[in-house]
């Protein structure tokens, strides 16, 4: 019985450093992004100034996303605009995926999946595949560029029903820490 209790008591470290592994190695891909981020974009709204956060939640579970994006009045935008959403990525075992789902401020709700991430894992590409509050066969689709460990884009698409994407906005965003 102390044998066995003793091999237990040796082995714990052991296993929580597989689990965590495991965990670890499962994230790689948005492993970059974990951080403070800051940013300016251009597209429909105009010019804006991003605020953005990532960080692992619940145990790296999920990741959380904070995105606050101000877009100061315009002759495309005279009142301006302040944009704010929230959003989990998360990987569904059943599907053998990673979903995005954003809450934003307006209301909508945009729920999306991996459509694909590069071979060298610079390039992700999430594409919805459900859009609360907004009429039906609306489509969005948002791509990461990893530039470097400090630096990435983000481009966001629109699409109506029946019709192509559409650039919404482009967005450069460097790390603050």
């Amino acid at each position: 019985m102390k044998r066995t209790v003793t091999a237990l008591i040796l082995l714990c470290p052991l296993i929580a450093t597989a689990q965590t592994t495991k965990l670890d190695s499962l994230w790689q891909p948005f492993k970059v992004f974990v951080g403070k981020w800051t940013g300016e974009s251009e597209g429909q709204p105009g010019k804006g100034k991003y605020e953005r956060s990532y960080e692992f939640v619940m145990n790296k579970k999920f990741i959380e996303v904070k995105n606050k994006s101000t877009y100061p009045p315009s002759q495309k935008n005279m009142k301006g605009e302040v944009h704010e959403d929230h959003g989990f990525i998360s990987y569904d075992k059943i599907r053998m995926t990673f979903v995005l789902r954003q809450f934003h401020v307006e209301g909508f709700v945009n729920q999306y999946r991996i459509e694909s991430i590069s071979a060298d894992k610079r390039t992700i590409v999430f594409l919805s595949e459900s859009i609360e509050n907004i009429a039906a066969g609306f489509r969005a689709k948002e791509t990461y560029q990893i530039i470097n460990e400090n630096e990435f884009t983000e481009t966001f698409e629109l699409a109506e029903p029946g019709k192509d994407f559409e650039l919404y906005s482009k967005a450069t965003l460097k790390r603050t820490k």
